[in-house]
């Protein structure tokens, strides 16, 4: 699945969201390591990471030649700032109408917009590839993510009140979620 387009952030920066490319892998694998050190929101930690750069770039050249799973990277200043993706929840016949998105975004372009713009292009991709629902799962907590989710139409269908242990806040109620298409 292919993804090209710029988006002016909220601090006039230009932002180029593009499908991630297997030339991309080390900067996607740096910038996975950095967004999940900087958040205990995230699904793992970067310890728990088992690709390597090859293995990153031949995962995003997958998804770039998947007509149904996409990763999308933002990119500024020739630097990856943030990644986000949907993919098929299964092939089978009751499940193809869905997929599952997720996202990430370095610490310092948060407030900016670009979770907006990340999720907005998902979304788009998701319509494109003929998904009838696209779903996430977040962390109670997490405001920020919460709000973004809401505003792009997705509504909560269920909870987990012990759906993440972090290692440092121990568990974590997580929110699962779901938008119409």
């Amino acid at each position: 699945m292919k993804y090209n387009h710029s988006v002016i952030l909220k601090n006039g920066i230009e932002c180029c969201l593009r499908n991630g490319t297997e030339c991309d892998g080390e900067a996607v694998l740096d910038n996975f390591n950095l967004t999940h050190g900087e958040t205990d929101y995230l699904l793992t930690y970067p310890d728990e990471n088992s690709f390597d750069a090859v293995q990153e770039g031949r995962f995003l050249k997958e998804k770039s030649e998947s007509e149904n799973e996409i990763e999308i990277v933002a990119i500024v200043d020739n630097a990856v700032v943030g990644t986000a993706g949907i993919k098929a929840i299964g092939s089978k016949y009751k499940l193809r109408h869905r997929a599952e998105f997720g996202i990430s975004v370095a610490r310092e372009s948060w407030g900016l917009g670009l979770g907006q713009a990340l999720t907005a292009a998902c979304i788009e991709c998701a319509r494109a590839a003929g998904y009838i629902q696209l779903e996430l799962n977040v962390v109670a907590d997490n405001e920020r993510a919460l709000s973004i989710y809401k505003k792009a139409g997705f509504i909560e269908y269920g909870r987990n009140p012990k759906g993440f242990h972090s290692r440092t806040a121990g568990f974590q109620e997580v929110i699962y979620m779901r938008l119409e298409l």
